[in-house]
């Protein structure tokens, strides 16, 4: 009897980000003039700015067909540039000629939380139908794929039959006067709040502990005799749904009881290693990392970590005692920190700090006491031992 060769892959098998044609959140607005989808999206976004969301915005330039392209286009572009950007002083501008595709959408907008559409002539994963007596949506019904709310202009109170037959579930569905802005942008930032990426616990316990000169993560402190990698990951489950420990791969085997590894597949990156291989294992979960060098961390320092979390950034983290720069070794890393992070793997940079002082992260005060103290070396060991017996 003979084995059955194994089944060769092509590809890896690679979870991927769960984005829609532009970013994770996005919501196409169709079903009135562009002009009114056009204002429509800059009343939400000025309602949605101050509580901290980056709104991004797509649609069209009517102004700008094929007859006068050349005109429109800057003399650099038409000499062959690729790509042109310009410094507004204010804001930044960058034209280029390459076309949109499923691909380059989501990196042109990835700075951004929420991105609106104007569904007249872009797809977006959901949709809000705006009811306009000038505007029929007979013939775009194949864009209703997953309609999330309705809104009505002035004057009008009900949906046209074609659509009462094509949403079976309308009488569910929000619906808001396109007046009521405040109402509309309250709703969005609930639907971005069911939306919110879940929260997985991640124990850096991968190091090779050089200056300690023996594994940091099998060190046992206190009385309760539990090495720092189940005291780190006990800490973790109180704010997480679910806790691993990010280890080498020949760690994995000696791990204690109950403990879940998770093997780097980023070698020789240090910590970073670590963080990339979760948000691999999985892109669409929040990542609250802990390094297992923390013997007097509290559950209720994670607990005000998660409470201070936003995530229309990038990241959440504490600032570092002693200094203005972020901690990165406690941090809740949101999925879109995923490409920024190989962003900055691909200019050569592998500390993650780096990434969080360059980025659009929230930055929390620096806890108070000896919680974010670090023991790296025999004689701070020594010292921590002494203190936590």
């Amino acid at each position: 009897m003979t084995n059955a060769p194994t089944p060769r892959t092509k590809h890896a098998d690679l979870a991927r980000p769960d984005l829609g044609e532009f970013a994770r959140h996005e919501l196409a607005f169709l079903g009135a003039p562009c002009g009114e989808i056009q204002q429509l999206a800059a009343r939400l976004t000025a309602a949605l700015a101050p509580a901290g969301h980056r709104v991004g915005y797509v649609d069209a330039d009517h102004a700008s067909g094929d007859a006068d392209a050349e005109q429109t286009m800057s003399a650099l572009l038409q000499a062959g540039a690729a790509v042109e950007v310009t410094d507004k002083i204010h804001f930044r501008r960058r034209d280029e000629l390459r076309a949109l595709d499923r691909f380059s959408q989501p990196e042109l907008l990835a700075g951004t939380n929420l991105v609106l559409v104007n569904g007249n002539h872009f797809r977006a994963r959901h949709q809000v139908v705006l009811i306009d007596p000038r505007k029929s949506l007979a013939h775009k019904l194949d864009k209703l794929a997953d309609v999330q709310a309705i809104v009505f202009a002035a004057g009008v109170a009900e949906l046209p039959d074609y659509l009462q037959a094509h949403l079976p579930h309308h009488a569910q569905l929000p619906k808001f006067a396109l007046a009521d802005v405040a109402g509309l942008a309250a709703w969005v930032q609930q639907w971005l709040q069911s939306r919110q990426a879940p929260l997985r616990g991640l124990v850096l316990a991968g190091g090779l502990s050089q200056r300690m000169q023996t594994d940091k993560g099998r060190l046992r402190y206190g009385p309760d005799g539990r090495e720092q990698r189940e005291v780190a990951a006990a800490l973790l489950a109180e704010v997480c749904q679910d806790v691993f420990v990010s280890c080498r791969a020949d760690q994995a085997a000696e791990l204690p009881a109950g403990l879940q590894p998770l093997a780097d597949t980023f070698l020789g990156l240090g910590p970073l290693g670590g963080i990339l291989s979760a948000l691999r294992h999985d892109p669409n979960a929040a990542w609250l990392v802990l390094a297992c060098d923390l013997p007097f961390m509290t559950a209720d320092t994670l607990r005000q970590l998660v409470a201070g979390r936003q995530p229309s950034r990038l990241a959440t983290a504490f600032q570092s005692p002693g200094s203005d720069f972020p901690e990165p070794l406690i941090t809740i890393f949101e999925p879109r920190a995923y490409p920024e992070l190989l962003r900055f793997l691909g200019l050569g940079y592998s500390c993650p700090r780096k990434m969080l002082i360059n980025s659009d992260v929230e930055v929390l005060p620096t806890p108070t006491g000896e919680v974010l103290r670090n023991i790296n070396t025999p004689a701070e060991r020594a010292a921590a031992e002494q203190e936590l017996s």
